[in-house]
C-alpha cells in the first residue's frame, strides 16, 4: 500500500504507522520524504466515504482534504488534533449549523453504507418515520435476542407516537461522536469518518451523546425543536443496537433503558 501512496502522492513514504479503529478500512498515519503526513484509508467502502466527506465540505463543514482517491485507497489530509473536545462545543454547535442546513433532499442516501457487518440501509423515501421503523429499528430484528426484537417491533409499530412524520431534513454526519471530531486549541479542526444521510438532525446529537456529555449551552445554541429531548432514547436506540451487534455485553441492558425510557 505504502508504494501506492507514494505513487499517487507524487513522493517517497518515509513510514507509517497504522492507527486505531477503522470498522470499515484499515487506517494509517504515513510520513513522506518531503516532510508531510497523511491520512491513508484501504477498504470497499472508501469512495463512498470520499463522496460523504466532499458532501459535508459543500456546507461549510471542516473535513480533511482528499488528496487522492483510487481501488480501495482512500488518503486525506492530516489535520491538527491535539485538541480537547470540552474546549470546542461552541464551535462544534457552529458547524452542526452549516452541516444541518435546510435541504430539499429526501431521507436516506444515494448508497447503503455500514458499520464494519451491520448494514445500514438508506432507501430514498419521504416518509420519516416509515425510514426510521424499517432501516434503523426492524433492521435488527434478526440479529438480537427475542425479547429484545419483540421490544424493538412495539416501538417500530408504535413510532409515529414518538417521532415527525416528517422533520425537515438535513444532511447528517451519521456517526458522530468525539473520536470523529478532531479539536486543535478550543476549535474543531475537522469532522471525519461520516456515515452520511439525509434524516432529523437530532439523530446527529443523540449519537454525541452516545459516549459523550455536551454542556446545555451546547444544546442552547443549536436551537432545537421543541421535544427533541423525549426523542433522543428513540434516536439513541440505532446506534445501540448496532454496538449490541457488534460488541454485545452492557450494550444490550443500554438499549433496554432506552425502552424503558420510552415505555415499550
Amino acid at each position: 500500500m505504502f508504494a501506492r501512496v507514494g505513487s499517487l502522492l507524487g513522493t517517497q513514504v518515509k513510514s507509517g504507522a497504522r492507527l486505531s479503529g477503522g470498522d470499515l478500512s484499515s487506517v494509517s498515519r504515513i510520513v513522506l520524504a518531503d516532510g508531510r503526513s497523511a491520512i491513508a484509508k484501504h477498504g470497499p467502502k472508501v469512495a463512498m466515504e470520499a463522496v460523504m466527506l466532499e458532501t459535508m465540505r459543500t456546507n461549510n463543514v471542516p473535513v480533511p482534504h482528499i488528496l487522492a482517491v483510487e481501488n480501495g485507497l482512500l488518503i486525506l489530509e492530516d489535520l491538527p488534533a491535539s485538541g480537547r473536545i470540552t474546549r470546542s462545543w461552541s464551535h462544534l454547535a457552529e458547524i452542526l449549523d452549516h452541516l444541518h442546513a435546510p435541504t430539499s433532499q429526501h431521507y436516506g442516501w444515494t448508497q447503503d453504507y455500514g458499520f464494519g457487518p451491520v448494514d445500514i440501509a438508506n432507501a430514498r423515501s419521504t416518509d420519516w418515520v416509515e425510514f426510521w421503523a424499517d432501516n434503523r429499528l426492524r433492521c435488527h430484528l434478526a440479529h438480537v435476542e427475542p425479547h429484545l426484537a419483540h421490544r424493538i417491533a412495539r416501538l417500530a409499530d408504535r413510532l409515529g407516537d414518538f417521532l415527525p412524520k416528517a422533520p425537515r431534513p438535513a444532511l447528517l454526519h451519521g456517526d458522530l461522536w468525539s473520536g470523529n471530531i478532531l479539536t486543535e486549541q478550543d476549535h474543531v479542526s475537522g469532522l471525519i469518518d461520516p456515515a452520511c444521510y439525509y434524516g432529523d438532525r437530532e439523530v446527529d446529537l443523540a449519537m454525541l451523546s452516545l459516549f459523550d456529555q455536551p454542556p446545555g449551552v451546547f444544546y442552547d445554541a443549536c436551537g432545537l425543536e421543541d421535544g427533541w429531548l423525549e426523542r433522543q432514547p428513540v434516536y439513541r436506540l440505532w446506534p445501540l443496537l448496532v454496538h449490541v451487534r457488534l460488541f454485545g455485553g452492557a450494550y444490550h441492558q443500554q438499549a433496554g433503558a432506552c425502552l424503558d425510557l420510552l415505555g415499550i
